[in-house]
């Protein structure tokens, strides 16, 4: 059986390749869009799960606290108690031993009031600032979520409004490539995969590759204008297309 002999001229095969790197272009866009968005939907969930736990810690922090100043309290009603009954005791006392040990009864008493006391007074600027804490991470969590919540709207209606284009976009995509023949489809996979931004087939606009930026030569521009080879750009490899063929393009789709 005779080769299948390729009739498509140069022009049309790089027309072929540019369309398709324009629809693959439009897909990346939007697998970048929803590819920066969900991570960021779930950072803010990690983060606001983090906020939420900090905050549970630090109330149970103020609930201790309280337990402290109940306990600290309930010291100073035994100690008064104490002190009512060992003042009832001193008129009662029969001789100097037993006033001097009521007496230091009641100094121990008053002394253990005093640092009841001392320890409610920490106890309480303690929980304050604490309780500001607190106050000032529920404002920030309630605008984290607020945060999320945009987020994840902007993140549905993205998903929703693009899974259609996407769709659209991949069909058109399958539909480009079987235009073109399977050496060059394969080199155009292949340089895509070499880049972070998918370019394979660039213009030249302005003396200079669409992909690196670098000056490609006059004499070089020239041959691209003639569409008589595939020409690589000498930097980075990918296809060089010359501007002209974008206004081309977009004649022959009007």
């Amino acid at each position: 059986m005779a080769k299948k002999i390729d009739t498509t001229t140069i022009e049309d095969k790089l027309k072929a390749m540019y369309k398709l790197q324009l629809i693959d272009s439009e897909l990346d866009k939007i697998k970048i869009l929803r590819g920066e968005l969900p991570m960021e939907v779930k950072d803010l969930e990690d983060d606001i799960v983090g906020m939420q736990t900090r905050i549970a810690r630090l109330e149970s922090g103020v609930n201790e606290i309280d337990q402290k100043i109940s306990g600290h309290k309930g010291v100073m009603k035994d100690a008064q108690a104490l002190i009512k009954k060992y003042k009832k005791q001193m008129d009662e006392v029969r001789n100097d031993r037993e006033f001097k040990a009521l007496t230091k009864e009641l100094e121990d008493q008053e002394l253990d009031i005093k640092l009841a006391e001392k320890r409610i007074g920490d106890s309480e600027r303690l929980k304050e600032k604490r309780t500001e804490v607190v106050k000032g991470l529920k404002e920030e969590l309630k605008e984290m979520e607020a945060a999320l919540k945009l987020k994840q709207s902007e993140l549905d209606k993205i998903v929703e409004k693009t899974e259609k284009e996407e769709e659209k976009l991949g069909k058109s995509s399958e539909r480009a490539k079987k235009k073109i023949n399977e050496r060059l489809l394969k080199s155009y996979i292949k340089i895509r995969k070499n880049y972070r931004n998918g370019l394979a087939v660039v213009p030249v606009e302005r003396d200079a590759c669409g992909g690196c930026y670098n000056k490609v030569p006059a004499q070089i521009q020239l041959e691209l204008a003639l569409f008589k080879k595939i020409i690589a750009c000498e930097h980075c490899g990918r296809v060089l297309v010359d501007s002209e063929i974008l206004a081309r393009k977009k004649k022959e789709e009007a």
